[in-house]
């Protein structure tokens, strides 16, 4: 008997000083012989799950049937109840959450209900008076509107006492979300979220796709015809800029979504577009997460996630570039706001703190709408989970932010008992707190992530799909690693190796001189690079260096180039 060959290991390479990276295993290829593609696109097929030539034709053609909308966990009787509503011309409250999930879920559901003749009250919380998620008075004012249907979107899972409320005042209550399900869960008439236990959905969209699929069957229920472009396109942007994983139905939710996106006449999103120096012809994963986002994102950080919903809701072209031209300011402040908070938490950390399992800072000098920036920038600096708050007016708030291996609402979740309230999915969350209590939090969240992380996961890690000399780039190969897209969590970008590269023409870019911009040269091939934070790892030009990167387009010049995670000098030997 013959025993099958063990499958081939990751090889651990050194990278820049404190780094390592990790060059994956090629994976059983055999089952892509006699596929279209290139060897190298069969290699990301593998790493990705896909199994077999006809498995990857459907991955790499273009997006299919989306899901049947009966998998979705309870549609059917939220469906059943906003039709009553819409036939009935009653009024809706919708409940949305202040980012741009939140705001886009609102959008799509406050539009489809009002087209098919219901009432609805679209109502985004204060984040700093207010808070995430449903809020007794917020539910008490709206029923005093007249609402007798109250629906959250991006919010709600966790908020079992009020809906409880909403139950006692006479309201039906329907939740659409994606946030991870507790032990024990709000008494509303319908939950319609795909992590709920025992759900078959199959993927995971963000509470905009969520959304996109209730008001879609809304309309075939009602029998009324539907365009579903301009949803599309804002399930697209909620999707990524909520980084739902890519996978399944939400890939191709996406795909079809930025579609959308590059045509939409709606007024807002062209207005962003223009203040934000982009072309929606070019929709692509990178404009919605690093230039659409952040400055919807910025209303609810800096004053009022109202503006952002009222600038997707407005017809007016003119009322639009007004609102766009706000959302501009605000979001300038908030990138400078921004840089002081970071250099402040990162200056409340000690040595000792920053060595640990977990970061917590809290301070009454940083601000509720940009923690959960200030978390991420301390995961990217220190390669921590991170936990960052605000404390005012006898209130913690704060946003943890996670690594890959670390499902950090699973760690409030164990927890649960310290928290006034908290919410979230494994890799972000957040949380509020009596500031009383953030001595026994810290302690005990700390602790509980040493026995959680061992020591190498917290090595600063670099995954490289395979080896890809630059000679070896060509437009097929382009052409085929196009295909694979979009990128984003479940579908990460695909990253390569380059070894012995010559760099030339090396200069320090940004107003800290931080990010290092050059060209590269193997053999006829010459490339330009960028790599961001990395003044450095700097290697002197007309040296050779092994580099680990993905290709990006230059928005500035349209052209594509090569994003430079990092780079260490080659081994002359």
């Amino acid at each position: 008997m013959t025993t099958a060959p063990a499958p081939a290991a990751d090889l651990l390479l050194p990278g820049s000083p404190g780094r390592r990276w990790r060059l994956r295993a090629p994976g059983d290829i055999a089952a892509f012989e006699g596929a279209p593609w290139p060897t190298l696109v069969s290699t990301l097929l593998a790493h990705r799950g896909v199994r077999s030539v006809a498995e990857g034709e459907h991955y790499l053609g273009a997006p299919g049937e989306l899901t049947a909308a009966t998998l979705m966990p309870n549609l059917d009787v939220a469906v059943d109840r906003l039709a009553q509503a819409c036939r009935a011309g009653e009024r809706v409250a919708v409940f949305g959450d202040f980012d741009v999930d939140g705001i886009t879920s609102t959008v799509v559901l406050t539009e489809g209900l009002a087209a098919l003749g219901a009432l609805p009250m679209p109502y985004i919380p204060d984040r700093f008076s207010e808070g995430y998620g449903p809020n007794a008075a917020a539910v008490r004012e709206l029923r005093a509107r007249g609402a007798t249907v109250f629906v959250t979107a991006d919010c709600g899972t966790s908020a079992v006492a009020e809906i409880s409320l909403a139950n006692e005042l006479a309201m039906d209550a329907i939740i659409i979300d994606h946030h991870t399900a507790p032990d024990v869960l709000p008494d509303a008439l319908a939950i319609v979220n795909p992590k709920l236990d025992g759900s078959q959905y199959g993927s995971e969209p963000a509470a905009v796709g969520v959304a996109y699929k209730v008001v879609h069957d809304l309309y075939d229920r009602l029998g009324v015809p539907y365009d579903p472009d301009e949803h599309r396109a804002l399930a697209a942007l909620g999707c990524i800029c909520d980084l739902a994983p890519l996978l399944g139905e939400t890939r191709d939710l996406v795909r079809i979504g930025l579609v959308a996106l590059a045509r939409t006449r709606r007024p807002g999103l062209r207005a962003l577009a223009a203040v934000a120096r982009v072309d929606l012809a070019d929709a692509d994963v990178e404009m919605c997460g690093w230039a659409l986002g952040p400055r919807l994102n910025a209303a609810g950080r800096m004053e009022h996630a109202r503006l952002a919903l009222d600038l997707l809701l407005t017809d007016s072209p003119d009322t639009a570039a007004a609102l766009a031209a706000r959302l501009e300011v605000l979001n300038e402040r908030r990138r400078a706001d921004t840089t002081r908070a970071c250099e402040l938490a990162a200056s409340l950390l000690t040595e000792a703190e920053r060595a640990g399992p977990l970061l917590v800072v809290a301070s009454d000098e940083l601000s509720a709408g940009i923690v959960g920036l200030v978390a991420s920038r301390l995961v990217e600096q220190f390669h921590r989970p991170a936990i960052v708050m605000e404390l005012r007016d006898g209130e913690g708030r704060a946003s943890c932010r996670s690594l890959p291996v670390f499902d950090i609402t699973a760690l409030l979740q164990r927890h649960a008992h310290l928290f006034a309230r908290f919410g979230g999915h494994r890799a972000a969350a957040g949380f509020s707190l009596d500031p009383a209590r953030l001595p026994e939090v810290r302690a005990t969240l700390i602790a509980d992530a040493a026995r959680h992380l061992t020591a190498e996961q917290l090595i600063p890690e670099l995954a490289i799909d395979a080896e890809l000399p630059l000679r070896a780039v060509n437009s097929d190969v382009l052409r085929w690693l196009q295909r694979v897209g979009p990128h984003g969590p479940g579908n990460v970008t695909p990253t390569f190796l380059a070894r012995g590269v010559r760099i030339l023409e090396s200069k320090l870019l940004g107003a800290d001189q931080a990010h290092l911009q050059f060209k590269l040269k193997e053999g006829p091939a010459t490339w330009r690079a960028i790599a961001f934070r990395s003044a450095e790892r700097a290697v002197p030009d007309g040296q050779l260096a092994d580099l680990a990167y993905p290709f990006r387009r230059d928005s500035l010049r349209g052209t594509l180039q090569l994003e430079v995670l990092d780079l260490r000098p080659s081994d002359p030997s």
